[in-house]
């Protein structure tokens, strides 16, 4: 069982990195575009794969909670400090992300999320506003997080160090 757990949790990092990738564009596309229209179908291909990447993370998770079980890690400090580093990750992400893409979201006139509720479009703000939300991304930073965070989750996995 312990194989095809394992084997599960690579794919689901293949699929969450996969429909993530749609998210990552955008940001990076954001930080010039400034044209409205643009804008919107920009932030829209970025949630777009929202659903599919939650599913993929909570399989990645479940599957990686299981293969630790199955291979008795659970009395290893890699297995934790990778669990605890993923859910830094998560919120560190989730944090700047949703302040600004949200922010961006409601500036644009689509729908956007605050806390946990969806609200519906408003009107657009100033075409200076926009600018001003969409000027303090930084997809550099979010995809060194990312991408550093997980560069050292696998090198836990792999090496299981301690």
């Amino acid at each position: 069982m312990y194989p095809w757990l394992v084997y599960l949790h690579i794919i689901a990092i293949f699929g969450f990195l996969l429909a993530h990738g749609a998210s990552v564009a955008a940001s990076f596309a954001l930080k010039q575009e400034r044209n409205l229209e643009r804008v919107r179908v920009l932030l829209m291909l970025s949630v777009s794969t929202y659903g599919i990447m939650y599913l993929a993370l909570l399989v990645l998770l479940l599957s990686g909670v299981g293969a630790g079980f199955a291979g008795n890690w659970w009395g290893s400090g890699w297995i934790w400090t990778s669990l605890v580093l993923l859910i830094v990750i998560i919120l560190a992400m989730g944090a700047m992300g949703s302040r600004i893409y949200g922010g961006a979201r409601r500036a644009a006139g689509l729908p956007y999320m605050e806390g946990t509720k969806l609200h519906a479009p408003v009107e657009p703000s100033s075409p200076e506003e926009l600018d001003r939300i969409l000027s303090r991304g930084n997809p550099i930073l979010l995809t060194a997080i990312g991408y550093g965070g997980f560069a050292i989750v696998a090198w836990l996995m792999i090496f299981k160090p301690f």
